[in-house]
């Protein structure tokens, strides 16, 4: 009987010892791995961009005058009359000759061959090359001051003149004078316009009735010191200003 009791208790013992350890296990405690942070690499010094200024692109004439030099920049827009000026200017066209048409606040005129050792005091502007050329009328080209543009007779197709040209010295105008001017010519004065002849100046009743064919660059000073010189008959200065040209490399 004792031998039974003692296998009973030996047997719940065992139980309840097996019991009480598999309980008293302590789960691990699960430890997430975290992504090391990159290591920051030392970034080499940029050099700064450096940003030339663009040059327009164009051909560039010196004009060199008995009062200065003025560099004007052809536009690629008028291809005939930028290759015909060059041709002129490689051939020695314009050497020697005079600015024979000038008016203060408007602009000054040159180009005509008869001017070339022509004497003091007579009309010219009559002379030509035998030829005229298209009309290349743009938007974008207007009568700033400044404007370099074809003269012409008043021939209806407006084709320009083969040698004769002139450059805008112009005056300041107000905007409603330049409503004036849009409403009688019927054309269009943008606001970038508007703001360029009444700021900058210019003649805008010219525009899209002469081809404006480059632009003054440098030497805008020497234009309004030829406009201003002292006059005799026929806009023409008492004393000659000739001109010399080369197309710039």
């Amino acid at each position: 009987m004792y031998m039974r009791i003692f296998f009973r208790l030996t047997l719940s013992f065992l139980v309840i010892f097996t019991v009480t350890l598999c309980h008293a296990q302590v789960k691990k405690k699960v430890v997430k791995k975290t992504a090391s942070a990159p290591v920051k690499q030392k970034q080499k010094p940029v050099a700064p961009v450096i940003k030339l200024p663009v040059k327009p692109s164009g051909v560039r004439v010196k004009i060199t005058t008995d009062l200065g030099e003025i560099v004007v920049r052809l536009s690629d827009k008028t291809p005939l009359h930028r290759d015909n000026f060059i041709k002129l200017v490689n051939d020695h066209f314009y050497d020697s000759l005079i600015f024979h048409r000038i008016i203060a606040g408007f602009m000054i005129q040159g180009g005509d061959p008869e001017s070339k050792h022509a004497l003091p005091d007579i009309m010219l502007g009559k002379g030509d090359v035998g030829y005229t050329i298209p009309a290349e009328f743009d938007s974008t080209l207007y009568h700033k001051k400044g404007a370099l543009a074809a003269a012409r007779n008043n021939n209806p197709e407006k084709a320009s003149s083969g040698c004769q040209f002139y450059i805008v010295q112009g005056k300041k105008y107000g905007e409603d004078e330049l409503n004036m001017i849009q409403m009688q010519r019927g054309i269009y004065f943008s606001p970038a316009k508007r703001m360029t002849y009444k700021m900058l100046g210019g003649t805008p009743l010219l525009d899209m009735n002469y081809t404006v064919f480059g632009e003054v660059e440098t030497g805008i000073e020497v234009v309004d010191q030829i406009a201003q010189s002292k006059k005799g008959n026929f806009d023409r200065s008492v004393t000659d200003i000739h001109m010399k040209m080369e197309v710039m490399k």
